[in-house]
């Protein structure tokens, strides 16, 4: 008797806190399985709110028809997270019956990945931001569908975003980056990467007006000018910065960035007008720096390595100098002897 009260305690007690706690760092796909296998543990499942603040379909076929299917489920009532990044059915339609359908279930949502999903347009942006007003990060990655329209319907929808990705959407103009100044002076990320129709004016606006940036990507991105590089410097909360091809920036203009002195990030690949001079300036004003990568930049030598030695070897993690055909000593062993802590050595491939 007493063995079946001991066994009878650890199904009812003890076997469901355990559950409690392996679910909180379970996958959901694994979470939902959990689900099938008995009654027991589906009710303390359902019991831990917690458990079901984001909904995951990357990734996945017929996701548009899950995606509402699943929001209209009572544990997902106060979602706060959903993933739909490259599940690449999804449309403006399913966008506009979960406005239509499931609106209370999305009053809480704070963040949306809609990053590959190409069939979503300005309406569908339209039609998912106006019942998500409490959203804080927004990625819309390789979206050529959307426009400047799409940017308006944001930034009048959500004003609290802090986390802004546009990159690959390739047919927003300098006007959506007017919009997100206006409006986002909070902001703390944002990915312009191959945004192609920026233009230096859009640029300046982000840079005068959001100071708080702590990441901004600008990957191949090659038309802006050195003077605006330079106004980068007001950045003074700024800790990722990607110039990747960043054909016009000059020493000048590095050495004005270098002002930013809590960068812990920076991506210099093919900025081939760069050269020691411009390194050494960051070198000597980013103490911080944790990565760095000077790819293809044929203007550098070991001058700039003995500087960045000097005043970041205690950070320094990642170091990227192929093709820096001035530098010499860049063997690894080299490389090890400057940064000892150096343990990634290629960035690009």
């Amino acid at each position: 008797m007493e063995g079946e009260e001991q066994t009878s305690i650890w199904n009812k007690e003890t076997v469901p806190k355990v559950m409690k706690i392996v679910s909180t760092r379970l996958p959901q796909r694994d979470l939902i399985s959990l689900l099938l296998v008995s009654p027991g543990l589906h009710r303390t499942l359902l019991s831990s709110p917690s458990l079901w603040l984001a909904i995951d379909l990357r990734e996945m076929n017929n996701a548009g028809d899950r995606l509402i299917a699943t929001v209209s489920l009572p544990r997902y009532q106060h979602v706060k997270q959903i993933s739909l990044e490259f599940a690449r059915d999804i449309d403006d339609g399913h966008l506009e019956i979960l406005k239509n359908k499931c609106l209370d279930s999305l009053q809480g949502l704070e963040s949306l990945n809609l990053n590959g999903c190409q069939k979503i347009s300005d309406k569908g942006i339209e039609a998912i931001t106006s019942c998500c007003h409490k959203l804080k990060v927004f990625s819309i990655y390789w979206n050529v569908r959307a426009t400047d329209i799409g940017v308006k319907h944001l930034v009048k929808n959500c004003k609290r975003i802090i986390d802004l990705n546009l990159s690959g959407c390739k047919n927003l103009s300098e006007r959506s980056l007017q919009l997100v100044a206006d409006h986002y002076q909070e902001l703390e990320s944002l990915n312009l990467t191959r945004c192609v129709k920026m233009t230096d004016s859009g640029l300046e606006q982000i840079l005068i007006r959001c100071s708080f940036l702590r990441s901004l990507n600008l990957y191949a991105l090659s038309s802006f000018t050195e003077e605006t590089y330079k106004k980068i410097s007001v950045l003074s909360h700024l800790r990722f910065l990607d110039l990747c091809g960043a054909q016009n920036l000059s020493d000048e203009g590095l050495s004005c960035i270098a002002k930013c002195k809590n960068l812990v990030s920076l991506n210099l690949t093919w900025c081939i007008r760069v050269t020691d001079v411009g390194v050494i300036a960051i070198a000597e004003g980013c103490t911080s720096l944790e990565f760095l990568s000077l790819f293809g930049i044929v203007g550098v030598t070991d001058k700039c390595l003995e500087a960045l030695s000097k005043f970041c070897s205690n950070t320094i993690t990642t170091l990227d100098v192929n093709g820096c055909i001035g530098i010499k000593r860049r063997s690894h062993d080299d490389l090890l002897q400057l940064f000892p802590y150096l343990s990634c050595f290629k960035v690009h491939s």
